[in-house]
């Protein structure tokens, strides 16, 4: 069975300005498989086509594609919302060109982005 996107976890997060800025998404048990993006919907986007890409030059390698969840991390998630909050997700969704899935995971990815800088401001 071919591997999926959505069976991996994976961490978005922003880059400073010294790092050319936008955000970075990495996949913790795909080691060196990475891609960014201006904006996290952009990096996961993106973090796609690297995964495809990652995961077709470990067949051509004849390498080990290693399991989903390998480094003990669940990328799973799944909630259940009030009909009024998913359609109001529904438009800036469809605005995005991308499902509520990816526009939610987005929100939480930079909202867990700015927790980390504020946090790494007040500890400089």
């Amino acid at each position: 069975m071919k591997p999926k996107f959505a069976d991996y976890s994976f961490e978005v997060k922003p880059l400073s300005a010294a790092e050319g800025g936008g955000f970075l998404i990495t996949f913790p048990d795909l080691p060196g498989c990475m891609s960014d993006g201006e904006t996290p919907e952009e990096a996961i986007e993106n973090g796609k086509d690297a995964f495809d890409c990652w995961m077709g030059a470990q067949v051509e390698w004849g390498r080990p594609i290693p399991s989903p969840f390998s480094t003990g991390m669940p990328g799973k998630f799944v909630q259940r919302v009030p009909k009024s909050l998913h359609a109001k997700l529904s438009a800036p969704a469809k605005q995005e060109g991308v499902s509520i899935n990816t526009l939610v995971l987005s929100f939480i990815a930079e909202g867990v982005g700015m927790e980390k800088a504020h946090a790494g401001k007040a500890e400089g």
